[in-house]
């Protein structure tokens, strides 16, 4: 069990870090959830999945990454503030670039940029046919 305790240089760090953002824990409820995944027969008795809401923000963060419910409380409190301080100084963190990301692909196109599509299409074909033809000009053909 000695491998899943966390350091006191790492709680007190964290403290300190929680003062400096002010995020009191009387301000965060926590609940303690079965997990899921792999972890065996372990997992399925015992509660190690940490649930922490912060009132003041309405920011909810899930950790279940390891077997240890002292080690999830830990790593769940460290995403918590980094969450906080996220947006406390409004900045949009790399995951969050991602998503959006990601979302934008996903988006359906709309009927001009499909239209666009379509032209560069016809353009890139009559192109490629006074190629094969042996025509030098860049005059399209119709």
């Amino acid at each position: 069990m000695a491998l899943n305790m966390v350091s006191p240089e790492k709680e007190k760090f964290l403290l300190e870090r929680m003062q400096a953002l002010g995020v009191r824990e009387q301000d965060i409820e926590e609940h303690f959830v079965r997990s899921s995944g792999a972890g065996g027969q372990r997992v399925n008795k015992v509660s190690t999945c940490v649930v922490l809401h912060h009132r003041p923000t309405g920011i909810r963060v899930k950790c279940q990454r390891e077997r240890s419910q002292a080690l999830n409380r830990f790593l769940a409190r460290r995403i918590l503030l980094d969450k906080v301080d996220a947006k406390l100084r409004g900045a949009r963190t790399a995951e969050q670039q991602q998503i959006a990301r990601i979302r934008r692909q996903k988006r359906k196109r709309s009927r001009r940029a499909k239209l666009k599509l379509l032209a560069d299409k016809r353009h890139r074909l009559t192109r490629s046919e006074s190629a094969r033809l042996g025509f030098r000009c860049s005059a399209k053909i119709q």
